[in-house]
């Protein structure tokens, strides 16, 4: 990626569908892949692992996100780093849009 991305509203960036999730990757290169998540309000992405560093932030709506064994009611402006491997999975309350940073490098 050599140039700036830029998106001015984040929340209507991606359409969320009557069921079901809709990912949208905005922008990816060596070090980062940044994606946009829109949720059907009763979503779930079951429990899972990344094999990189990542944020996930909570953009609009609401979400259950449990990291490790800590549960976080997710509202907007809710934002956690997770380290790799850690199990995480991501219930919607609401219908919600959420933004995942996956690092492929360490934060310093």
């Amino acid at each position: 990626m050599s140039t700036a991305i830029t998106i001015s509203d984040l929340a209507n960036a991606v359409q969320i569908p009557e069921k079901g999730t809709l990912s949208l990757t905005l922008a990816q290169d060596e070090f980062t892949k940044l994606v946009l998540f829109g949720f059907a309000q009763g979503q779930e992405l079951s429990e899972h692992t990344a094999a990189v560093p990542a944020m996930i932030q909570q953009i609009s709506g609401e979400a259950q996100w449990t990291l490790g064994e800590e549960k976080i009611d997710a509202k907007p402006g809710t934002l956690s780093y997770m380290p790799a491997n850690l199990p995480h999975s991501i219930s919607a309350s609401t219908p919600c849009v959420m933004l995942l940073t996956l690092l492929k490098t360490e934060l310093l």
